[in-house]
This record gives C-alpha cells, structure tokens and sequence, in this order.
C-alpha cells in the first residue's frame, strides 16, 4: 500500500533542478509524495518558486523570504516585493528565515534585522514561519518569543539540533522539521531518541533536496542528488525509530502539514 506524504522543504529552484524538474516531480507523485513546498530563499529565487508553482499549480506550493545567508541583499524595497509576493496563492509561509551565526555570509546584524521583518511580515500576513537556524538558538529563541503570540505557526526546518534545542522551540509551540539527516550514522544519531519526544501533531517531514541525500539509501543516485521521491524513505526511518507504522505516520504527518500550510483551506 502505497501512502501520502508532503515534502515541506524542496530547493527546486536550485540548478541541480534545472534539466529535469518534470520528471523529478512526476517521480515524486509515483512515489505518493504529491505535493512538494519550494523554498524561497532570497527575493530573486522567491519570484522563481512562485512562477514554479504557476507552472504546476497541482503540486507545488512555496516558501517566499530571505534566508540569513542573503540578509545583507535586504535594502528598502525589500519589505514591500515580499508583501507583493505574499499575495500569491501559491505563497504559504514566510522564509525561509532566521540566523546562521556558524558561517555568517551576511553579518549577524544584518541577519537579526532581516529576521526581524519577517518576523513582523509573518504577524501582519497570518502566514506561518519557516525557519532556518545555525548556532544561534539562544538569539533566535528570544526574537521567537517576543513575537509568538503574534505569529500563528513557524516550524524549525531542518532540525539537527540538541535536546535542549528541541526542547525550546517545542516550549515555543514549534514545528519540527525532519530530513534524511537521521539516516546519516556519522552526525545524525543523536536525533534518534529525541523523534519520541516530538508531539505527533509537531512533526513534519521533508528531504531539504537536492541537499542531504539519505546516507543509507541503497542503490544510491550516480548524480548523489537528493529528490523528494526519496521522502518516503526518511518517513520509514521514523516511523521505525518512532515505533509507529508508516500509515499512521502518513496519516499524522499529512494531517499536520495541511493544518500548518493551511493546505487544507485551499
């Protein structure tokens, strides 16, 4: 039996994409994976997720914000080209956003004023957080809090953090956003026992593809590139570690993503 998944972190509009989107796409959907989130990472890749999504308006949704690496390209015109996109129905959530303190390709403050706008466009637009966050949990943590009962949902995207990490966005009321980084037997371990510590109405699955290709996938792709046909994968990885069967992951997990995107409102 084959299940429904939504992968809720896809970089499509990366160029390992640009050859092939079709069929990585319609492999996704053999795959049960029908709708896939693009990730808008800057306002010129923000533009390119929403025309993706007019292109296949049946099973993509995206992401539009700044990511903490392309802080420093925020300038005056910035805020307002954000609301424009918002406007969009293919839009679903603001980000992706937050702090990267470990490689600091923008400098902290232009990330933490960057951060701040959409934090306040997150508030304004009712549209949920999706967040990135590198070495800088206790920064992020307190912008988060000053802002959350304004701000209706945010996920932590991509968590490869610490219990005490976990344990702070999910006292926040975080979602958390798991990658194949769990089959990694190098760095992902720690995450192990943690999944069971994760509400199940807070988790939420996703591949960050064409990053992070499952370490144990076998065969492995010759191009090394992760797709979000390998999300069912991830999701059976869970699912084992969690004690759970991969319906009722599904059924969970799919249920959790509608609400959070508002997918199913649409």
């Amino acid at each position: 039996m084959q299940h429904k998944w939504i992968d809720i972190g896809v970089n499509l509009t990366d160029g390992a994409f640009s050859r092939d989107l079709p069929d990585v796409i319609e492999r996704a959907a053999e795959s049960g994976v029908e709708t896939l989130v693009v990730t808008g990472t800057s306002l010129e890749e923000s533009e390119a997720a929403v025309k993706l999504c007019e292109q296949y308006p049946d099973h993509l949704v995206c992401t539009v914000g700044i990511h903490p690496h392309d802080a420093k390209s925020v300038d005056t015109k910035t805020r307002q080209a954000l609301l424009d996109l918002y406007q969009h129905p293919a839009a679903v959530a603001v980000g992706e956003t937050g702090l990267d303190f470990n490689r600091n390709f923008s400098e902290p403050a232009q990330q933490i004023k960057a951060f701040e706008m959409q934090l306040e466009l997150a508030a304004e637009t009712g549209l949920p957080l999706f967040l990135h966050e590198r070495d800088a949990f206790k920064q992020q943590q307190e912008m988060l809090r000053t802002y959350r009962d304004d701000i209706v949902d945010a996920v932590a995207h991509c968590f490869t953090g610490e219990k005490s990490a976990l344990y702070g966005y999910l006292d926040l009321d975080l979602y958390i956003g798991i990658t194949g980084w769990i089959c990694d037997e190098r760095r992902g371990t720690h995450l192990h026992p943690l999944l069971t510590d994760i509400p199940a109405t807070r988790l939420l699955l996703e591949t960050d593809a064409p990053y992070l290709l499952p370490r144990d996938l076998k065969p492995k792709p010759k191009s090394r590139r992760n797709e979000p046909c390998h999300l069912p994968h991830i999701a059976n990885k869970v699912a084992e570690l969690t004690g759970k069967s991969a319906e009722q992951l599904s059924e969970e997990t799919l249920a959790n993503t509608q609400h959070f995107f508002r997918l199913d409102k649409r």
